[in-house]
This record gives structure tokens, C-alpha cells and sequence, in this order.
């Protein structure tokens, strides 16, 4: 056994006796060499009364006389054990004693501080108007929002075993009483399986019923038992028609696999344009209200709770997937229309002209502005309405140009995508007045539109 030097004054700590920072490395006795003791403690002079000191402040008794010269170590040695067995006794009595008021601090009730009381009945009460609003949109949403894994069946190189791998993780809300959900295009593209999550946690398989990869949109059949989709509550369907840029909204979703996260911000602007595909998606609501990974699906809703938009993007400058503050969400009265169609035809009913288009650098060579029709399909709405097709000349080998659609019922015709958006807002059976350029002539030609080849699942 090794004692320190009685310099290092001992002092109380919290939780115990620690002795203080004076610590030496020397040893005092150490091995019977008693012959260094004389040259680190002497009872005549300072370090006896440091000694007297340091021992008093734990009760300890100290011999008042005792010899100490280079014949008596032995008895010295005696004095200084029994010196050191008495203040170890007081070290661990003061220890535990501090260990009992340590411990009856830890489980004693602390003192309500003044002023404060505690918080008892309705936690309700204790919120401003405003935040018992904001909980309410919470609580009464949360029910209608679920969570969607988009599972992807991946193939061993090698043994040829088929594994399920979840691709990624989106959100989406309950529709109807029929367990309808709808969500993001994108959320569900290249799916060989669909899980759906709901708020008590209970995870249910999904069929895609169609989706419009173009306007980002897609309707799910949830397959749970008929008790459990008679407790689905579907979502309360707003309007986007009359929004206003600055008025509050809500982000319900799942981001980054975080179930259920409500953020909040204001409309930041509308009418803006996102393509997700070859259409462009039109009155497109920009938030800040934060949305991140995993919110694509999800609700905005306004301040009384009612769905007014899908989120749908970010603007993201690094690249890395994080909200910058600049959201997107498909406007409400746009998902309608598409949502009520698949439901109604199981699938999305979209007008077409029924021809094929040059690539727009034709006609930038030519100085001219429109959209080329290269070729007309047989038994289509431009065939039986008289559109030209490109053709080429047999004995020349040159080419005549067809004709080159510049407007349709008076709206101008620029480039191909201004053709789709103007199609996109007619009707299967309407008779659109078509305005072409054809050998150097403007000619109207009227043409019966038809239904569109089935959209895009990719599934």
C-alpha cells in the first residue's frame, strides 16, 4: 500500500470526498523504507502545524510530543499509521454520509418554484388560440396521411434468387371510404411491390389502380379487410382556385422515414410551372413550409385543414436532397379531374391529335415557328381531319415538308409543348379548330379529338 503526501488537503465534494489537487507522486512509506519519512515530515516547525491543521479538519488527534530523530523511526511509523487509520474511518464515514444526502435529493420531490403551477387537467388549456388551431389541423389530418415503400424485386447475378428491396419511402393520404389512396407519381414508379403504413402502424399491401407520370399523380387500392377500411378516414378536400400568396398552410408527410411530421409556412407564390414529365404541370403552388425526402405524396392543407395541394418537389441548388425553403405542391383542383377519371375508367383519358412531331431544331433551321407534323397515324383524328404528313419526293429524294400546326382555337402554337398543354385542356369528342402553315398558306382544319392511348405506369 502506497500513502500520498498529507499536503493534499482533503475537502467534500457533492458526491463524496475527493482529496484536493496537491497531489504528489513521492511515496511517504512505501516498501519499509521509513529513512525518506525524515525528510518530508518534521514535528518541530511549519510542517507540523500543517500537519496539525490538515488532521484537525477531520477530527483527528495528533501525539503533542513525539520523538523523531534517525534513531526512533519505528516509533514515528506507528504515529503516522494510526494517524492515517483514523482519517481513512472519517473519509468513509463523511462518504457515505454524502452518498445518504445525495441520494435523498435524487429521490425527494423538488420544491415547486414560486409563481409556477403545475400543469393539471386539459394540456389544451395551457396553448394560445393559435397553437390549439394548429394542433387541431394535426390531429384531425394525421389520421388521413399514411406512409408508402415503394419495393423493388432485385435478381442474384449469381444464384438467380429473387430478393425484395425497399427502393425508397414516400407519403400519401386516403382518398374515399374505399381505400382509395393518392399519391405521387414518382413515389411508386418502377414498383414491383407497394406497402402502405397507416397511423396505428399496421402495414397493408397496395395495387396501383393508374397513374399520369406527366402530371405526377397516382391512385392506390389499399388491400385490407373491410373492417379496417370502414375506419380509414379520408381526407377533407379543399380548393386551390382562390389561394393567396402570404396565407398559412401545413406539410403533413414522412420525411426522411419520420412518420407523421407536420411543418408549417406560408404560400410563397403561384402559377408556377414544374415538368415532370413530357406535359408541364400548370398553377403549380410554391411553399416554405419545409418538405423534405419523403414528404413527396404528402397533403398541404390551409389553415381550417382542407387539402389544397400534393407536395411534390423541392428546389434543391446542392443537390443533396435538403430543403432550401423553395417547395412545390400539385394544386388540389388539378388532382381531381385526373383522380376522378381512374377511378371512373380505371385509367387517365387524355385527347390526341394522332401524329408524329420533328424535333423542334427542323423548323429553328427554317426560321419558322411551330410544330412540324412528320407523320399522321392511319384511322387517327388528324387522318380523318385532313393533316399533311412530311413526305419524300420519289424521283427527287427531296422532301416536303407537312403541314405545321401554328394554332389551335385561336390559341398560338410555338413549340411542341405548347401543343400538349392546349390538348391537355380539351375533351375526348371536342372538334378543335386546328391552324396550319401548308405550302406557304394559313388553312384552318377541323378535327374530332379521341382518346388517348392508355397513360404510362411503368409498372
Amino acid at each position: 500500500m502506497t500513502f500520498y503526501s498529507a499536503n493534499s488537503v482533503v475537502r467534500s465534494h457533492p458526491v463524496g470526498i475527493v482529496a484536493g489537487a496537491s497531489y504528489s507522486s513521492r511515496p511517504i512509506i512505501s516498501q519499509g523504507r521509513c529513512h525518506r519519512l525524515s525528510s518530508q515530515i518534521s514535528w518541530g516547525g511549519r510542517r507540523k502545524d500543517a500537519l496539525r491543521r490538515s488532521a484537525s479538519k477531520l477530527n483527528l488527534r495528533v501525539p503533542e510530543r513525539c520523538e523523531f530523530e534517525r534513531g526512533g523511526h519505528k516509533k514515528t511509523l506507528d504515529v503516522i499509521r494510526d494517524v492515517m487509520a483514523d482519517a481513512a474511518k472519517k473519509i468513509v464515514a463523511l462518504t457515505l454520509a454524502s452518498t445518504f444526502c445525495l441520494s435523498v435529493a435524487l429521490t425527494s420531490p423538488a420544491p415547486a418554484s414560486a409563481g409556477v403551477l403545475p400543469v393539471t387537467g386539459d394540456p389544451l388549456s395551457e396553448l394560445s388560440s393559435e397553437e390549439r388551431s394548429v394542433v387541431g389541423v394535426f390531429q384531425d389530418n394525421t389520421p388521413s396521411v399514411v406512409n408508402i415503400t415503394n419495393v423493388a424485386a432485385m435478381r442474384d447475378r449469381f444464384s438467380l434468387d429473387v430478393t425484395k428491396i425497399p427502393r425508397g419511402t414516400g407519403s400519401g393520404f386516403i382518398w374515399d371510404d374505399n381505400g382509395h389512396v393518392v399519391t405521387n407519381f414518382h413515389v411508386i414508379k418502377g414498383a414491383s411491390e407497394l406497402r402502405v403504413t397507416l397511423l396505428d402502424q399496421s402495414v397493408y399491401t397496395a395495387t396501383l389502380i393508374a397513374g399520369d407520370e406527366d402530371k405526377d399523380v397516382a391512385v392506390l387500392s389499399i388491400d385490407c379487410p373491410s373492417q379496417v377500411a370502414r375506419k380509414l378516414r379520408p381526407v377533407n378536400l379543399g380548393s386551390s382556385a382562390t389561394l393567396l400568396v402570404g396565407q398559412k398552410v401545413f406539410a403533413i408527410g414522412n420525411p426522411f422515414g419520420l412518420d407523421h411530421t407536420l411543418t408549417q409556412g406560408i404560400i410563397s407564390g403561384l402559377g408556377r410551372e414544374l415538368n415532370a414529365g413530357v406535359i408541364p404541370i400548370k398553377g403549380v403552388i410554391q411553399t416554405d413550409a419545409a418538405i423534405n425526402p419523403g414528404n413527396s405524396g404528402g397533403v398541404l392543407l390551409n389553415s381550417k385543414g382542407r387539402l389544397i395541394g400534393i407536395n411534390t418537389a423541392i428546389l434543391d441548388p446542392t443537390g443533396k436532397g435538403i430543403s432550401s425553403g423553395v417547395g412545390f405542391a400539385i394544386p388540389i383542383d388539378t388532382v381531381k379531374g385526373l383522380v376522378e377519371q381512374i377511378l371512373k375508367y380505371g385509367r387517365i383519358i387524355r385527347p390526341f391529335l394522332g401524329v408524329t412531331i420533328a424535333p423542334p431544331q427542323v423548323l429553328l433551321k427554317l426560321n419558322l415557328k411551330g410544330v412540324l407534323i412528320l407523320e399522321v397515324l392511319p384511322d387517327s383524328p388528324a387522318a380523318n381531319g385532313g393533316l399533311r404528313a412530311t413526305r419524300k419526293d420519289m424521283i427527287s429524294g427531296a422532301y416536303q415538308l407537312g403541314d405545321i400546326i401554328v394554332g389551335i382555337d385561336g390559341v398560338a402554337i410555338r413549340n411542341y409543348k405548347e401543343l400538349f398543354e392546349v390538348l391537355d385542356g380539351k375533351k375526348v369528342g371536342q372538334t378543335v379548330k386546328v391552324q396550319v402553315i401548308r405550302d406557304d398558306r394559313i388553312e384552318d382544319l377541323n378535327v374530332k379529338l379521341a382518346e388517348s392511348r392508355p397513360a404510362r405506369t411503368d409498372n
